[in-house]
This record gives C-alpha cells, sequence and structure tokens, in this order.
C-alpha cells in the first residue's frame, strides 16, 4: 500500500515538474508571441510582457521581434528614364505590427525577407526605371548662391529643374511597398536609396565629360584673370607714367629755382667791388678752360687774351 502511494506521488511529482517546465513561457519587452496548437494557431498575439502559461506538450509558443527590424537590398543594375545604366543600392526599415498575420502568411522574419525583397527591389526598379537620373540624384532645386559671371553661367547649365526628387522617389516606394505588404503583418517604417553610381562601362566616359567641363569653367575663370590682370598693370603704368611725369616736372621746377637762386648769388658778388668782378672772371675763364682743356690739348695764346693775361700776373 505505501508502494502504490509512492509510486502515485511520484507520478504526479513528475507531472508537475514537467507541467512546470513547458507550461510556462516568459514574454520579454522585445518580444510578442503566437500561440499554437498543433500546428494552428490559437488566440491573440501575447504581446504584454510577463511570466505566461500554456497547455505543456499540447502548445508552442513562437516569438517574434516587437523592435525594429533591418532589411538590406541587393546592389542591383537598373536602367533610367533617360537610358543611363546605373548601380542602386536600398536599405529599409519595417516592423512586425500584427504577429498573427505575419505568422500565418510569413511564418519567419526569414521568410519576410525574402518578400521584401520582392517588393521593394521591384518597387525600386519600376520608380528608377520612370525617372531621369536627375530626378534620383537630386532631391531639390537649387539656386546658385554667387556673383561671377562665369560661375553663373555654369551653375544655370549644370542644375537643371527636377519635378519630384529622391526623397518623393523614396516616399513612392515606401507607399507602394506597405500597400503590397498590408496583408502581411508587417510594415514598412522608412526606405532611403543608400549609393547611386554609374556602371563601369560609362563611368570613365562621365568622368572625362566631367574633366573636360571643369577644364572649360577653369579656362573661362583663367580668360577672366588674364584680362582682370591687363586691366590692372595698364592702370598701374598709367599711373607709373603721371607720377613720373609730375616728380619731372617738380625736379625742373626746383632746379629751376636753384639756378636763379645761384645767378642771383653770382650777380651779388660779381657787383660788390672791382676785384670781386675779377676774380669772378677769372674763375669762371678756369672753370671754362678746365671743362674745354686737357692734358693733350694744345693751346696757342695771342698777348692781348685774357688768359695770358691772368698768367702774367700770376708770374
Amino acid at each position: 500500500m505505501n508502494q502504490a502511494k509512492g509510486i502515485i506521488l511520484a507520478v504526479i511529482g513528475v507531472a508537475i515538474f514537467l507541467t512546470v517546465l513547458d507550461g510556462f513561457y516568459i514574454v520579454h519587452e522585445t518580444e510578442q508571441v503566437i500561440i499554437t496548437q498543433f500546428g494552428d494557431p490559437v488566440g491573440e498575439a501575447v504581446t504584454e510582457p510577463g511570466l505566461k502559461f500554456k497547455i505543456p506538450f499540447v502548445q508552442t509558443a513562437n516569438y517574434f521581434e516587437k523592435r525594429y527590424l533591418e532589411w538590406d537590398g541587393d546592389r542591383n543594375q537598373i536602367p533610367t528614364k533617360d537610358k543611363k545604366f546605373i548601380f542602386v543600392d536600398s536599405y529599409a526599415r519595417w516592423q512586425i505590427t500584427d504577429p498573427l498575420q505575419f505568422y500565418q502568411r510569413l511564418g519567419s522574419e526569414r521568410g519576410a525577407q525574402s518578400r521584401l525583397d520582392d517588393i521593394l527591389d521591384g518597387e525600386t526598379r519600376n520608380a528608377i526605371a520612370a525617372h531621369d537620373l536627375l530626378e534620383i540624384v537630386r532631391s531639390s532645386n537649387r539656386e546658385p548662391d554667387t556673383t561671377g559671371s562665369v560661375m553663373l553661367e555654369v551653375v544655370e547649365d549644370s542644375l537643371e529643374s527636377i519635378n519630384r526628387g529622391r526623397q518623393q522617389i523614396q516616399e513612392d516606394i515606401q507607399e507602394l511597398g506597405n500597400q503590397r505588404a498590408a496583408d502581411l503583418g508587417i510594415e514598412i517604417l522608412d526606405f532611403r536609396i543608400k549609393r547611386v553610381n554609374y556602371v563601369e562601362d560609362v563611368r570613365r566616359t562621365v568622368y572625362d565629360r566631367m574633366i573636360s567641363e571643369r577644364n572649360r569653367i577653369a579656362d573661362e575663370f583663367r580668360s577672366e584673370g588674364q584680362g582682370e590682370a591687363s586691366r590692372i598693370n595698364g592702370e598701374k603704368e598709367r599711373d607709373l607714367a603721371r607720377i613720373q611725369s609730375e616728380a619731372f616736372r617738380q625736379a625742373e621746377i626746383i632746379r629751376g629755382e636753384a639756378d636763379a637762386r645761384a645767378a642771383a648769388i653770382y650777380n651779388e658778388a660779381y657787383n660788390r667791388s672791382t676785384r670781386s668782378r675779377e676774380l669772378y672772371s677769372f674763375i669762371r675763364s678756369m672753370d671754362a678752360y678746365r671743362k674745354t682743356l686737357d692734358k693733350e690739348t694744345n693751346v696757342i695764346l695771342s698777348t692781348d687774351s685774357d688768359f695770358f693775361r691772368y698768367l702774367n700776373r700770376m708770374d
């Protein structure tokens, strides 16, 4: 009797242990759970965190993320509306909004990623093919902020107007993607084109055209600079000639005033006395002979010349 009671108690203990082991599950703040019974969902999704109970060995807890999830698209080669082949790399953020519908339609995050590949890659291709490259690269029309004539011309030539732009195209892809994913229990929260680049076949051609354009701009700037330099040099030469002319005029005025002052001094000294006049005449004559004669010059003097007279007096 005691042996049978012990067996019963042991069985009950094992049952309680197994019930506790498989009958309770924990839902964290970042999780949401769908309970399935023999593979079929039972009840509503469990989104509140805490310790929960299920029928052990019969029901199964399927966990799904409540946080934002990442989708990273493939780097695809896509032609634009203006027939330019480009590589487009994109990414998105999405969230499971209806766990029950998500489980029934997709089953797991891997299945959701595969379905998002079809939806977002497809909408990206459609959007790129329906717009010119300029619309995909830029998000708005920009006004040139410069006063240079060459730069204004270049900016006006290169910045054409756009109708929609990259930002609006991204929003359109996100909206269309959400429409196609409406019955999947998920929501696309954000979509962005991460990178746009030319394919290798046309990249070098584009680079060459860009280099040629920049060289043309540089030549125009250089031409304007040379013209400005010529103007500055012309003004410099004109100012230099004016300054030199004014300086020459001032020098001649000063030289004339000095000559007049010297002549006045000579006249004053000449008129003081007879001996002063004779000395003045002698000095002037000597100065004239000094300037006109050298060691190789022979002079024949008459007896009545002033110079001969001065020499006789020196004896």
